[in-house]
């Protein structure tokens, strides 16, 4: 009996070590910070193929469990800031994007130049590198606009500017939509590596720990 009751008491303490552990881990994933993984190129060069990076959902505010109400609001998202959101057409995915227009602005793109304001943006994080002509991809992929942007609601691009599915093609995000703010690069998984063939991949030991900006 001695035997049991002490086998019992070493199981209790790790039953209530691992139960606290995942109260723990749910609460940061709900609240504080949640893991994604970049599964495609509409964000190179900041963001690559098999990136996987950590979000902080704490910036933008506290959200009820399971809604998209803000309970606690802190920060509005910035230009520049690269966002982690549902997607207005299809809530059940994630997409990640540069903010480029905040409540109030006048976009506008012209031969691939954004326009904020009627003011020409420096953006040296973009690529260009579109393999055929804009109406055989995206009609308002290189000229779209102006447009305004409502309250509440934020306009996005990727950085990978020829091949971006962004706020050019399927509108507006609404701020309640917004998961968090894209900021660190934990690890990068480069599966086209020709190095070590066999493990379907290798890793971009360079990019751990790369701060998103």
């Amino acid at each position: 009996m001695a035997s049991f009751r002490k086998y019992w008491k070493t199981a209790r303490e790790y039953l209530d070590t691992l139960f606290i552990a995942i109260i723990l881990a749910l609460f940061i994933r709900t609240f504080v910070v949640q893991a994604f993984k970049i599964p495609s190129g509409s964000m190179i060069p900041t963001l690559l193929i098999g990136d996987h990076i950590l979000v902080n959902k704490f910036i933008y505010g506290v959200k009820v469990p399971f809604t998209d109400f803000v309970a606690i609001p802190i920060t509005k998202p910035e230009r520049g800031d690269v966002i982690v959101f549902r997607f207005p057409k299809d809530e059940s995915k994630d997409f990640i994007k540069r903010v480029v227009g905040i409540p109030g602005d006048k976009i506008e793109v012209r031969d691939k130049i954004l326009y904020v304001n009627g003011i020409e943006q420096s953006e040296p994080f973009t690529n260009h590198s579109a393999n055929a002509l804009p109406s055989q991809i995206m009609p308002d992929r290189d000229n779209f606009g102006p447009v305004n942007v409502p309250e509440n609601n934020y306009f996005v691009m990727g950085d990978n500017r020829d091949h971006s599915l962004d706020s050019r093609f399927w509108g507006f995000v609404d701020f309640s939509k917004i998961k968090g703010e894209a900021f660190l690069i934990y690890w990068s998984w480069d599966k086209e590596s020709d190095v070590l063939e066999w493990l379907g991949g290798w890793g971009r030991w360079d990019r751990i720990g790369k701060v998103i900006r």
